[in-house]
This record gives C-alpha cells, structure tokens and sequence, in this order.
C-alpha cells in the first residue's frame, strides 16, 4: 500500500541524518515560509490598514489583490530566479506575492468591518485620525487580520514546495524525487509532512490569535447559537409555580 511505503519512508533513519534530512528540509522550508509571511506583511498590513482607514484606492486595491493572486506561483519563482541569478531572493519574491493578498484582504476587511458607530464615538470624543486607527480600528480588525495571516501561512506552507523546482531543499524535494523515480512512498511521504507542518503552524498562530485578540471580541465571533444559547442560561429565572387552592372556607 501506498500509505504503508510513506511510513516506511517516514521512519526510515537514512532519511533523519545528513544535509537533505528531513529535519534539514523542514528547518529549510520553514524559514522559507516565516521569511515570506514576514515579508508580506510589513507591504500589506500598513497598505490594508490605511485604505480601510482613509477609505481611498478600495478599488484599485481590490483590483491588485485579485491580479496577484492570478500569478502562477510556480512560473513567477522560477522567472524571478532566473532573474536574480539564482540563490534565494527569487524565490522569496514569488513566495511573497502570493501572501500579499489574503493578509491585505484580512487587514482591509477587518477596518471596513468595524461598526461606524464606535469609530464616530471615538471621533466624538475628540480622538484624531491616528488615535482611532490604532485604539479603535486596530484592535477591532485583529480577529480578520489574524485570520489572514493564517490564510497566507497555509498557503506559503502549500507552495514553498515549488523552490524545490529551482534546487532548493524544501519540502518540495521529495516530490520531485518521487515523481522521478515513481517513488510514490517518498512522495506521499513529504506530502504528509508538508501538512503537518500546516498544521502545526495553523495551531501556533491560533494560540496567538487567542493571546492578541481581546476576549470580548472572541465572544462576538462566536456562533449565534452559542451565544445565545449562554445568555440564555446565564439569564434563566425560576418562575413562581402557581398553587392550585382546594377546598372549602369556612
């Protein structure tokens, strides 16, 4: 069975020790990944946050994201690494462009969300633009804008892959190697610990999305039916059983 051979493969010890172990492979992929999320959002974060701000170039923003995410990832790392010469710069470009989008849809999306009402309270208030930005605006966004920063890493995770294509040792090379030689052990193999490498970082950035965001706003993303459900307990009363008189007066 093909499951069995990717185990095999998996708990093989030639494959934990050397320069292309898998440790070395997933160590060399997830850096590739932070280095990309990373550098994503230092361009997305600011430009999602100040459209949704200020309102203006929602359209052509909307527009860009869409385009970017039409680039074949796999045909723009390997122009760009040809461009560069070779090494990793290529490479990080193109991985790059493909987490702007999501983590500049969560920041755009997560400003627009905000009710107008608070953010006109807070101009009531006397608060100027930057203020309600970053004490208003920012802290009610963080559910949706962490919740593209996690779109973008599941992504980045899925394509890094790609810089195997260029000779790099990601994760990406155990496919190659198995599609090669129609190992398909090997290749099931590093499909396995590309997901749980997925996984793995989905899990570490919910726990920080759950220490960033503030409780009340986890409580107000939780389904309606939980929700209500809880009040409803937290606010049920005993009514007072009405007692049937029997007999007769005297």
């Amino acid at each position: 069975m093909i499951f069995a051979d990717a185990f095999a493969w998996l708990l093989d010890p030639v494959n934990w020790s050397g320069g292309k172990s898998i440790p070395v492979r997933v160590g060399i992929h997830l850096l590739y990944c932070l280095g990309a999320v990373l550098g994503a959002s230092l361009i997305a974060v600011p430009l999602g946050l100040y459209v949704g701000h200020t309102g203006r170039g929602g359209v052509v923003l909307v527009g860009g994201s869409n385009a970017l995410r039409a680039l074949p990832t796999l045909g723009l790392v390997t122009f760009l690494y040809l461009i560069a010469g070779g090494g990793t710069v290529g490479v990080l470009i193109g991985l790059i462009v493909l987490a702007v989008p999501p983590i500049l849809a969560g920041a755009y999306a997560g400003i627009q969300d905000v009710d107008r009402g608070v953010v006109d309270a807070a101009r009531g208030m006397g608060m100027t633009g930057s203020q309600r930005l970053w004490r208003v605006e920012v802290p009610n966004a963080l559910p949706l804008l962490v919740g593209g920063l996690r779109n973008a890493t599941l992504q980045v995770v899925a394509t890094a892959s790609v810089a195997a294509y260029v000779g790099i040792e990601t994760l990406g090379r155990p496919l190659l190697d198995g599609l090669r030689v129609l190992d398909y052990g090997q290749f099931v193999g590093g499909a396995i610990l590309i997901a749980v490498l997925a996984v793995v970082l989905d899990v570490v950035l919910a726990g920080v999305g759950r220490l960033v965001v503030p409780a009340g706003l986890r409580l107000s993303a939780a389904p309606a039916g939980r929700t209500r459900s809880r009040r409803t307990q937290r606010g049920r009363r005993e009514e007072p059983v009405p007692v049937e008189s029997g007999g007769s007066t005297a």
